[in-house]
């Protein structure tokens, strides 16, 4: 009972760090690092234990313990155990915090960008959270037969997904970049985000249209980002990105459509017109835009 009664004795102490952290979400681990190294401070008893801590802190309410937890996924043996991640959340934070805290140096990405920098008013309910891999070769030299069938077929989707509350969680494994055109943020709750700025998210959105809503979506963020956005500097961010595919078509075919000025247009024409490529991955009724080689959805 003594280590107990220590641990409640340095409460004032312990709440005062808390409150100094920069970070509001916490895993078992760090809440322990933070024990350790505050365990002279808060004069605790050296047997004092991280469960005790948590005992404490979540009594009352001021720590909140958050389950994420992973769907079970059906697979060729059978269904598949369901994983969880637990976090440790003290005061209010917003899901992109919490989203952020489930890898080291991710950064958010996609919607959740989107709706940071003010593309859209609509809240996403699924935050992708980028973790870049490792560094890979690039890919076979581009053929329009490749091109045809990779984009007939639906395209690839993350099913690293965890849940919580109303939000899904999406963890990507994104091409190595060395967090190209990735910056902090302030986010909702106050905190800092780590996310990608608006030039690499309309990129990232028309790379990856489902993880934004779909095309339709996408054209209504190039149409708000449209006077913001550098176009020097989504070009230059989309050459260092190098992809095989020539997703600057469809970043002109979207800017276009967004009433781009005529000369930004020439910038991503300027990159070449050398096959024909697609808004997006399984399209039903196609169009073909002459001016872009593209086909797009019929009636956009």
């Amino acid at each position: 009972m003594a280590k107990v009664s220590r641990v409640r004795q340095a409460s004032s102490a312990i709440v005062r760090t808390l409150e100094a952290e920069r970070t509001k979400v916490f895993t078992a681990r760090s809440l322990q690092t933070l024990m350790d190294v505050h365990r002279r401070e808060w004069n605790l008893a050296p047997g004092s234990t991280l469960d005790q801590l948590l005992g404490l802190l979540t009594e009352d309410g001021r720590l909140l313990e958050v389950r994420l937890q992973r769907p079970a996924a059906v697979k060729s043996g059978g269904p598949s155990r369901g994983g969880e991640v637990v976090r440790y959340v003290w005061g209010e934070v917003s899901p992109f915090s919490l989203g952020l805290s489930m890898k080291p140096g991710c950064y958010l990405s996609h919607s959740a960008a989107v709706f940071l920098h003010g593309l859209t008013d609509e809240i996403p309910r699924s935050i992708y959270v980028n973790k870049e891999q490792s560094e890979k070769p690039r890919g076979a030299d581009l053929t329009q037969d490749a091109l045809n069938r990779a984009f007939a077929r639906p395209a690839r989707t993350s099913n690293d997904v965890y849940v919580a509350g109303d939000y899904r969680y999406v963890l990507l494994s994104g091409k190595n970049t060395g967090s190209l055109e990735v910056s902090d943020m302030e986010g909702p709750d106050g905190s800092s985000l780590r996310v990608t700025r608006v030039e690499r998210t309309l990129i990232d959105i028309a790379v990856r249209p489902t993880y934004a809503g779909g095309v339709f979506r996408v054209l209504e963020a190039y149409r708000t980002a449209n006077g913001r956005a550098s176009v020097n500097t989504l070009v230059a961010t989309l050459k260092k990105l190098d992809y095989v595919y020539p997703y600057h078509q469809a970043i002109g075919f979207y800017m276009e459509r967004a009433g781009f000025a005529a000369r930004d247009l020439d910038k991503l024409r300027a990159l070449g017109l050398a096959f024909d490529f697609f808004l997006a991955n399984a399209m039903g009724d196609m169009e073909f835009d002459g001016g872009w080689r593209l086909f797009h959805p019929k009636g956009m």
